[in-house]
């Protein structure tokens, strides 16, 4: 009898391991795709969303669409197995269609702190059927983010904490700035700034006078918010811009966005390019 439960169950496993290999997976943030790729599961997928330029396999994989709107239509277009995206990123309207197609949809719901990355990549992992493989990305995370986050803390010993103003741009009509609970603001925590903006949660739209009253003495944008302002000396020329501290001093930090917003195994490396980044911009005026 043990002899017979033993096969069944190194059938079982076989054929769990053998569905898990054919998976078809869409993944509609670029914090799922580095997940995926950082468990060595790159292979099974087979589209992803506009977000994801990381690593370089996933940025030539096909888009799901031109923006960061989805359609059921387009994404079953590609017969995937299983869609993830982070938890309110996709329509109720659109998820019952998938789910309605006999296609598994998970969303996965991101934490802005340390051990909330850990958390989505065993989260993650758990979804795509490779727990063993979570638990062993999460444990190499969490060596390298406690590496990091006590590198930063020795490295602000006896230096005053920056003030740092994210702004978030598409153009100088679409402006606005990340307050207490945002994902920039984590980010910006964890690697030895402090938000300049403390009156407000999540995203406000952008003003000269929250400008002035923040006085940063940095200003963080993201690579694509930069060129949609039309570059450094232009942001300098906006209205306020010269009375704040960041202004006078033109102290200004333009970061890779998708390495910025990703609470996942890449957030060691996120922290560490931003508390260098603060670091020389202090430093050089």
């Amino acid at each position: 009898m043990r002899r017979i439960y033993l096969f069944m169950l190194c059938c079982l496993l076989h054929t769990v391991g053998w569905a898990n290999a054919q998976q078809r997976i869409i993944t509609l943030n670029s914090s799922l795709t580095e997940t995926i790729y950082g468990l060595g599961l790159g292979d099974r997928m087979i589209a992803t969303d506009v977000t994801s330029i990381s690593p370089k396999a996933a940025a030539a994989l096909p888009r799901v669409s031109k923006n960061r709107s989805v359609s059921a239509e387009g994404l079953l277009s590609f017969k995937p197995t299983l869609v993830l995206a982070n938890e309110g990123d996709v329509a109720n309207a659109v998820i019952q269609q998938i789910r309605g197609a006999g296609v598994k949809f998970i969303a996965v719901k991101p934490n802005y702190s340390a051990a909330g990355a850990l958390r989505y990549i065993q989260d993650v992992a758990d979804a795509v059927g490779e727990p063993s493989l979570g638990k062993s990305l999460a444990s190499r995370t969490k060596l390298s983010l406690d590496h990091t986050l006590a590198l930063v803390k020795k490295e602000n010993k006896g230096k005053a904490v920056p003030k740092v103003l994210f702004l978030y741009a598409r153009g100088t009509g679409t402006m606005s700035v990340a307050g207490k609970g945002s994902s920039l603001d984590a980010m910006i925590n964890l690697a030895g700034g402090k938000n300049a903006i403390q009156e407000f949660s999540d995203f406000k739209p952008y003003t000269t006078e929250a400008l002035v009253q923040a006085n940063p003495d940095i200003i963080l944008l993201f690579d694509f918010g930069a060129s949609s302002l039309g570059g450094e000396e232009a942001i300098l020329k906006l209205p306020g811009m010269r009375i704040t501290n960041a202004g006078k001093n033109e102290r200004l930090l333009v970061m890779n966005a998708s390495l910025l917003v990703n609470f996942s195994n890449r957030l060691p490396d996120a922290i560490l390019e931003l508390h260098r980044g603060f670091g020389k911009v202090m430093d050089s005026k």
